[in-house]
C-alpha cells in the first residue's frame, strides 16, 4: 500500500489557513498554493535519485551529487491542477509537463477523458499527478488510470486538501501510489464538498465566481 503523508509543517498549514478564509483574494489564493506546493515538493520528491559527479571548487577537485537525470513529469488535472505547476517547476524547473482533463458523462456517470497530454516517454519518468482537492477521489482516480494506459507507473498524488473519503477511494483503487495532502479535513458534506474546505479552488484560482 502506497504512503500517505499530511504535512505538519508550520508554514504549510499557516498559509492553507490562510488561503481557506472567505476574504482571501484571488491573487493572495495563487500566490498561496504555489508556495505550499513548492514547500511540498521537497518532501515529496526527497527520493530522488543521484549520482556522483566531479567538479572543480576555486580550492580543488572534489566528488559530489548531483539529480541523475531530469526524469521527472508533473500532470495537473484541468483545470484546478494548473495551480500546483509553476510552484513545482520552482523546483524542478527542467521537468515535463502533461494535462489531462476528465468530465464524468451525466447520464452514465462514467468517466469521459477530453484531453490527454503526456510527455513521450511518460513511462521512464517520476509522475506528480496534482490537484487542489481530494473530495471523493473520483476525478484522481480516473485521472491516475488513465496515466497507467498511457504506460506511467512510478505515480504520485499531491494535494491541498483531502476528505478521508477520498483518500480511501484513491487507496483502494491504486494501492501503489503515495499521496502527498497539506492538510486532511473532517469529512464530505450532502454535496460532496469538503468540510471545513476552502470552497470551489479552481474558482478561487481563476475568479470565475
Amino acid at each position: 500500500m502506497g504512503k500517505v503523508l499530511v504535512f505538519d509543517h508550520p508554514l504549510i498549514q499557516h498559509k492553507v489557513t490562510l488561503m481557506r478564509k472567505t476574504e482571501t483574494t484571488n491573487k493572495d489564493f495563487r500566490e498561496l498554493a504555489q508556495e505550499v506546493v513548492t514547500l511540498m515538493g521537497y518532501e515529496a520528491t526527497r527520493n530522488l535519485p543521484l549520482m556522483d559527479v566531479e567538479i572543480e571548487t576555486p580550492m580543488c577537485k572534489t566528488t559530489q551529487k548531483v539529480l541523475a537525470g531530469e526524469d521527472i513529469a508533473i500532470v495537473p488535472i484541468l483545470r484546478a491542477g494548473l495551480g500546483f505547476v509553476d510552484g513545482m517547476l520552482a523546483l524542478y524547473p527542467n521537468a515535463k509537463v502533461g494535462h489531462i482533463g476528465l468530465y464524468r458523462d451525466p447520464e452514465t456517470h462514467e468517466p469521459v477523458e477530453y484531453y490527454c497530454k503526456l510527455p513521450k516517454d511518460i513511462e521512464k519518468r517520476e509522475i506528480f499527478v496534482v490537484d487542489p482537492m481530494l473530495a471523493t477521489g473520483g476525478s484522481a482516480i480516473d485521472a491516475i488510470a488513465s496515466i497507467k494506459k498511457y504506460g506511467g507507473k512510478n505515480i504520485k498524488f499531491m494535494c491541498l486538501i483531502a476528505a478521508p473519503e477520498g483518500i480511501e477511494a484513491l487507496q483502494n483503487a491504486h494501492p501503489d501510489v503515495d499521496i502527498y495532502i497539506a492538510a486532511k479535513d473532517e469529512k464530505l458534506n450532502e454535496n460532496k464538498y469538503i468540510l471545513p474546505g476552502l470552497g470551489d479552488a479552481g474558482d478561487r484560482l481563476f475568479g470565475t465566481k
